[in-house]
């Protein structure tokens, strides 16, 4: 018999939901907010979650798994916390052209694309990968997170690369 993913409706649901739910916000502009403030704290975050990331891969190598554990819901949190904030500043403020010029705009949308990208597939595999790890399937956990910790590595990374290279463009 077939092992049964464990919270596989719930996560696909989520899945779905959440990138739907953005693409729409996104088509929502509130006026009299500033919310300027915000994408310096949200790199920031994306940074810390990438510190965070390798730091829980060391504590797993070094079978201290409640750290490992710890280490990794504080990365689902500080995603969760990333996206509230990258919504609120785009449905309350314009979205900033990149100004640069030559090969590193190729570069910029590159990086941009490919990070939006993923930062969209990266969801159920983040998921599905604390699920296999919280209903105690921890081969399975293994096997998924090879792939899972890459991908939102990549996305944390790249989530301030982007930032870095749009800043000086911020009005």
């Amino acid at each position: 018999m077939k092992h049964k993913e464990p919270f596989q409706k719930l996560i696909v649901a989520i899945s779905v939901a959440i990138p739907v739910a953005v693409a729409i916000l996104f088509r929502v502009k509130i006026d009299g907010y500033d919310f300027s403030f915000l994408p310096p704290i949200y790199a920031g975050i994306n940074g810390l979650t990438a510190v965070l990331l390798v730091a829980a891969v060391v504590a797993i190598k070094n079978k201290n798994r409640q750290v490992h554990e710890r280490l990794m819901k504080a990365c689902i949190a500080l995603s969760a916390a990333f996206l509230v904030m990258y919504v609120i500043y785009h449905m309350t403020s314009d979205s900033t052209p990149y100004g640069g010029e030559g090969a590193v705009r190729y570069v910029y949308y590159f990086i941009l694309v490919t990070h939006i990208l993923l930062s969209v597939l990266v969801v159920p595999f983040v998921l599905f990968t604390f699920g296999r790890a919280l209903a105690g399937n921890f081969e399975k956990h293994k096997a998924l997170a090879k792939y899972t910790f890459p991908l939102w590595l990549y996305v944390a990374v790249t989530g301030v690369i982007v930032y870095l290279m749009i800043s000086p463009y911020y009005t």
